[in-house]
């Protein structure tokens, strides 16, 4: 009887748990398989096929000196080199880490293979999918506030006996500054590519199939102690400043404080604990602000850990819920970056160059634009699942899905995150550079995300009603008069026209 293992691309850790249930198997075949069939399913940004790529060549060559009986595959597709790896090397059982992502889990579990498939339980994340359940099923809501304070007490972060440090579980108020002055921020741990990556580059650039974004510079990290690396230079250099600004934009900052280390967390190359305990450790050790230890803290004991567990709790139509109803086709510009909103324009074109943007960026510019002008959830969500460097299945479909785009009616958050041109201005510098007036609800000078946002509170004031934190919000449009709103009606009606 021969056992052999099948490592995912988002799976790179040597304690994975395919791997580790079979520690005790000599010269364990290990199969890696780069599907280029599996890249096509939507238009992906080139650095993200490099940093997968060339974590993928990376992680089998640590396994190779290892004494793994590694086989690295470049094929079309992936049953193929499995099939023929499973009879070459007389695999009786196939063990995979049960795959983040609900579609791949079901493709492995249709193949019809020679030998029996075992799927181990994944060791990834903090609480397991059955412990998420178990916490999720009986309740009326399912606030992530909930689920952090369980995971504080659970894990025992930022704990005093049963008391938060500090006497507060969540600190979010002092983490909302917007930027002023000059803000000094540090510079980011980026990497020069090596061989390695190189080839890949190389073997990207040369594919002929469509893609998105620039391939070059590419300067993240494709190993587990280039990402430790990122890690130490995050905690030592920004980790004290983080929470200030963390909602911050500014033109021409691309990351400001923030970690850099979703790519590495989803790939497997960093783990969670190891992120928050070092986080915890700094806190204790430096006596750095608690606002800012928690903040980031939250980020991933918190909201990765809850995205992931509602991910798997809710039906399989979840990424097809469209509450408001929205139909409209994703913009054009939303793939070049050539839109006169300088918002959107300086963030587009910041994640066509890194295939990255902090999570204001995310929620309150591209998915906010995307849900006052009507966009249709699957369509925004296919594009955020195509460009990030950190996206998955499971990453984007509740985050935006559910967190940016309320289309699930609330399953997720308590209200939709809509806002007009008004918050930008306060949180950013950005409407400092645009053509359109952050003041103006409609006229030629007015800029959308006024009178979409003014548009979008009327055309389902009925739905929102029913949201309890949108009634004051809701009260200013009884302020505005019918001619007013029927300017605003028509200028958002026109403006899909044009």
């Amino acid at each position: 009887m021969t056992i052999g293992v099948w490592i995912l691309g988002d799976q790179l850790w040597e304690q994975q748990a395919a791997l580790q249930s079979c520690s005790h198997q000599k010269n364990l075949p290990v199969i890696f398989i780069e599907s280029l069939q599996h890249i096509q399913v939507r238009p992906y940004h080139q650095q993200k096929l490099v940093l997968v790529w060339s974590a993928m060549r990376h992680f089998a060559e640590e396994l190779r000196q290892q004494k793994y009986a590694v086989t690295y595959e470049i094929c079309a597709d992936f049953i193929t080199p499995l099939k023929a790896w499973i009879q070459s090397q007389n695999i009786t059982e196939l063990r995979v880490m049960i795959p983040n992502d609900r579609p791949f889990t079901q493709f492995i579990q249709s193949l019809d293979l020679s030998c029996q498939i075992n799927l181990i339980p994944n060791n990834h994340f903090l609480w397991s999918t059955e412990e998420f359940n178990h916490w999720a099923k009986n309740r009326k809501r399912l606030l992530m506030e909930d689920f952090y304070r369980e995971g504080r007490k659970r894990f025992q972060i930022l704990m005093e006996q049963d008391k938060p440090i500090g006497g507060q579980w969540n600190l979010d108020k002092e983490n909302r500054q917007p930027p002023k002055g000059k803000l000094n921020t540090p510079p980011a741990q980026w990497f020069t590519p090596d061989e390695i990556t190189l080839a890949v580059i190389t073997k990207v650039k040369s594919l002929n199939i469509p893609a998105y974004g620039d391939i070059e510079p590419f300067r993240w990290g494709v190993t587990r102690q280039q990402a430790l690396q990122v890690l130490d230079w995050f905690i030592q250099q920004r980790l004290a400043d983080f929470g200030t600004h963390q909602d911050a934009m500014v033109t021409g900052e691309e990351t400001m404080w923030h970690a850099l280390i979703s790519p590495y967390l989803n790939l497997g190359l960093l783990q969670p604990l190891e992120v928050i305990q070092a986080a915890e450790q700094a806190y204790h050790q430096h006596n750095l602000p608690l606002n800012s230890v928690e903040g980031f803290i939250r980020q991933v004991l918190g909201w990765r850990e809850y995205m992931r567990g509602i991910y798997h709790f809710v039906d399989a139509d979840y990424p097809n819920h469209n509450w408001f109803n929205h139909t409209q086709p994703l913009p054009e510009f939303f793939w070049t970056g050539e839109t006169k909103m300088n918002c959107l324009h300086q963030t587009l074109t910041q994640v066509q160059h890194t295939g990255y943007a902090h999570h204001i960026q995310r929620l309150m510019v591209l998915s906010n634009f995307a849900l006052i002008a009507g966009i249709s959830p699957q369509a925004i969500e296919n594009w955020f699942h195509a460009v990030f460097i950190d996206a998955y299945d499971w990453v984007m479909q509740t985050n935006v899905i559910g967190m940016g785009l309320f289309a699930d009616g609330g399953i997720l958050a308590s209200k939709p995150y809509a806002a007009s041109a008004n918050y930008i201005n306060k949180m950013s510098d950005y409407c400092k550079g645009c053509v359109y007036n952050h003041k103006e609800k409609f006229g030629k000078d007015a800029c959308p995300f006024n009178f979409f946002y003014w548009y979008f509170l009327e055309q389902h004031r009925d739905k929102l009603q029913t949201q309890g934190r949108m009634s004051f919000i809701l009260k200013n449009l009884d302020k505005m008069s019918p001619e007013e709103l029927n300017l605003i009606r028509q200028q958002a009606q026109d403006w899909w026209n044009s």
